[in-house]
């Protein structure tokens, strides 16, 4: 089993050949190919190879599948015995990658 652990905008994802992940907001357009270059860690085959901080030799490619806007949250703020209360909604812009392949030079 292949997998890598990349960083992506601040955040780290475990991700794998052929799967697709929701990422933050990534300004391309649809069907463009992109690749991901900080991987952290990867596993091939029970082969460890971890970066320091990432592993140059490894890339990820993947694909924009579309954009789109995660479930609503909602923020509620109240302050008590003062009569402040904030009710505001929230949906985070995404983008949905889908993993080509993850590749060793």
């Amino acid at each position: 089993m292949k997998y890598a652990i990349v960083e992506i905008s601040g955040r780290q994802f475990w991700i794998e050949q052929g799967k697709y992940y929701d990422l933050n907001r990534i300004p391309t357009e649809l069907g463009k190919e992109i690749t991901l270059n900080r991987v952290l860690l990867l596993n091939n085959n029970n082969e460890v190879l971890i970066g320091k901080p990432y592993l140059e030799t490894v890339k990820v490619k993947g694909k924009i599948l579309e954009h789109l806007r995660g479930q609503k949250k909602i923020v509620y703020k109240m302050r008590p015995k003062k009569k402040t209360r904030k009710k505001q909604g929230h949906r985070q812009e995404l983008t949905r990658v889908l993993i080509k392949d993850i590749t060793i030079n």
